[in-house]
């Protein structure tokens, strides 16, 4: 019987850091399924769902832990099995705007009131072109419950913008 798990981590940037997390993956007869890795201040952080026997499951999570000797911070968690069904409608949202505290609360807090479940999210402060003023953007995917009142959330969502000088567009998906 195969069990899944996520693996999480995160460590010092440098080369070969990827290659050392499959190489122990693999060797405990583990795939390969997703993941999401990113450099952020100076780290090199992720996640990755691997499938695997699930008798290696233990083998695999200590296996992993012995690479903090190389200072990579690994957590293996355990997951549910993969299933194909969406619970909802997609929508994207993008937001771009001048940085500021409080954005991500914001705009998080208008989805949760709505049980709006966040999927992906990316996001990241630059600098402006021709002012250098620090301009914050994200893009986030989400599923909305079939139910949900679309015209209501996007008025929460232009009062966010309205307030905090954003552009906030929302993409309906299927």
């Amino acid at each position: 019987m195969e069990t899944s798990y996520i693996v999480t981590f995160i460590g010092d940037d440098r080369p070969g850091l990827v290659e050392s997390l499959s190489r122990v993956i693999e060797s405990n007869r583990g795939n390969w399924l997703e993941s999401r890795l990113s450099q952020l201040g100076g780290k090199f952080a992720g996640l990755v769902l691997v499938t695997l026997p699930g008798e290696n499951g233990p083998a695999l999570e200590a296996d992993l832990k012995g690479l903090s000797t190389s200072g990579l911070s690994v957590r293996v968690t355990p997951a549910e099995a993969l299933t194909s069904g969406k619970r909802g409608r997609s929508i994207t949202l993008t937001v771009i705007g001048p940085d500021r505290l409080g954005i991500v609360r914001e705009i998080s807090r208008a989805l949760a009131q709505r049980e709006v479940n966040v999927v992906e999210m990316d996001s990241e402060v630059t600098s402006a072109p021709m002012s250098a003023e620090l301009l914050f953007s994200a893009r986030i995917d989400a599923e909305i419950p079939e139910q949900l009142d679309l015209d209501d959330l996007e008025d929460s969502l232009e009062e966010i913008a309205n307030h905090m000088t954003l552009e906030i567009e929302l993409e309906r998906g299927s």
